[in-house]
């Protein structure tokens, strides 16, 4: 496994013309700003100085080993100077890895009394980069633009949301997604087509029999049923019945042999994301519960009743949020509290809701599932904490994969939820449950979703331009009427714009 960290490139144009002296100071120039995109707190990935472009062909060979290195997962493109932009048509053809285009320059002020004509053939990003936009507009190259001094947080923060959403489909392109068992019965939305996935995302799904997972569950020694026991133990307030000598210890000890054989199966394949479904158990002599919330906390995807699209997706925004305050979690719109002035979604699922989104100590708790046919489960249960967040799902639209995003609001619920068996969150939608709901039906998306407080919309958006994929979003300004016609214009668009 590559455990290098991932890199961006730096990359600067120029051009023979202004000599060496220039060239030097334009190199020394662009060290320092790669340096200061290098030091913002937080960045996830190592920013890489390379030398300045003069030439179609250092052009293109840069573009090319940018597209071969594993660890760069995109390419920061600047101007310094006038790099004439038919030298980037082959290189930006070729580049295969998402591109930020930087418009920005090395100093913040200019020095009025001082400019003369050497100062202005240095300080042209202003000319270079219209010249860079337009070759980027003529070839249909995607991109982010983010125009503005490097010093400034705004700039800092659009650049960091454009890394992660480069992660994002870093990750993607290497993610192998184990599914055990089949999509639950008669259910269309959590249906798609894999192929195209991969064509799409780079993501490789393919189904493992559950009984291949049990032979595992079964083969794990008692040592390590108990060092988990123990773990859990110091972690989460557990249930008296559920520790060693309690009436329900075997229910307890159990869950803990499915999270180790679960992971084991999980590490020894090389899989990022996985899916469950209650209606084929095989051997299981119980729905995992505790041991898919923990496997979420540590940035497994995840999708129930094997939904494997949503499975991706979580570990794709898991991946974005690495390191962020917040998480990021297995959701589903389950019941609504439709009081006038008052309307809230109450979102859980029958066990697996990830603990990354409560600053509580969850409790351990054992409940009996009315579906599945098997035994009590156990399960980690809390409420998410209040904030801002965003609930994404994925759809397979047919001739294309769709992202409907949902900007919230996590709120407490009304009152203490004694009777409720499962981890929850509490959301009111924006702009209106009414508009929120009326919408996301017109978009078709799913009732399997991924709630982040970690990423936000713009992380998402830059993550659909880097995967060339459709994605719509209900806001505080949205219209169903104005949202309806979006839906309209883009199934125009990605109709016309479809391969032949």
């Amino acid at each position: 496994m590559n455990d290098a960290r991932p890199q961006v490139w730096f990359l600067t144009g120029s051009q023979g013309l202004y000599g060496p002296e220039t060239l030097d100071q334009v190199a020394a120039q662009s060290r320092e700003i790669a340096e200061r995109l290098a030091a913002r707190p937080g960045l996830p990935v190592e920013v890489v100085w390379q030398p300045v472009l003069l030439d179609a062909g250092s052009i293109h060979r840069q573009m090319l080993a940018a597209n071969s290195d594993p660890d760069c997962v995109g390419v920061i493109a600047w101007m310094h100077t006038f790099s004439p932009a038919k030298m980037w048509i082959s290189g930006l053809d070729a580049l295969a890895k998402p591109l930020l285009h930087l418009h920005t320059q090395h100093g913040v002020e200019l020095p009025w009394s001082t400019i003369d004509m050497d100062f202005m053939n240095l300080n042209q990003a202003a000319h270079g980069d219209r010249e860079f936009g337009y070759v980027q507009s003529r070839l249909g190259v995607a991109r982010k633009t983010v125009a503005g001094h490097v010093s400034s947080p705004e700039v800092g923060r659009r650049v960091e949301a454009w890394v992660r959403a480069a992660l994002g489909r870093h990750e993607l392109r290497n993610l192998r997604l184990a599914r055990f068992g089949d999509n639950m019965r008669d259910v269309a939305v959590t249906e798609g087509d894999k192929v195209d996935a991969q064509l799409r995302f780079g993501v490789s799904v393919n189904t493992y029999g559950v009984n291949d997972l049990v032979a595992v569950v079964d083969a794990v020694e008692d040592a390590d049923v108990d060092a988990l026991v123990k773990e859990y133990a110091d972690l989460y307030t557990v249930d008296p019945a559920l520790l060693p000598g309690g009436e329900r210890e075997d229910s307890l000890r159990y869950g803990a042999r499915v999270e180790v054989g679960l992971r084991r199966f999980l590490t020894d394949g090389g899989f990022g994301a996985f899916t469950t479904n209650f209606e084929d158990l095989g051997g299981l002599r119980q729905l995992p519960g505790l041991a898919v919330q923990r496997l979420m906390a540590d940035g497994y995807g995840f999708g129930g009743e094997g939904d494997w699209k949503t499975s991706v997706l979580l570990r794709a925004v898991k991946s974005m949020g690495a390191g962020l305050p917040g998480g990021t979690s297995f959701m589903e719109d389950y019941t609504y509290h439709l009081v006038p002035g008052s309307e809230k979604i109450l979102g859980a699922h029958m066990l697996e809701v990830c603990p990354t989104i409560t600053s509580a100590t969850p409790t351990l708790e054992v409940h009996p599932l009315g579906i599945g046919g098997r035994e009590d489960p156990v399960r980690l249960r809390f409420v998410a904490d209040s904030g801002p967040g965003i609930v994404v799902g994925i759809s397979d639209m047919g001739d294309r994969f769709r992202l409907t995003l949902n900007e919230v609001d996590l709120v407490q619920p009304d009152e203490d939820l004694p009777r409720l068996p499962v981890a929850c969150a509490v959301w009111e939608p924006r702009p209106s449950l009414s508009t929120s709901a009326e919408a996301w039906l017109m978009a078709g998306a799913p009732h399997h979703t991924v709630l982040s407080t970690a990423v936000d919309r713009e992380v998402l958006e830059d993550f659909a331009d880097a995967v060339a994929t459709e994605l719509v979003a209900i806001d505080g300004s949205t219209t169903t009427r104005g949202f309806q016609r979006e839906l309209r214009w883009n199934a125009a668009y990605h109709r016309l714009a479809e391969r032949l």
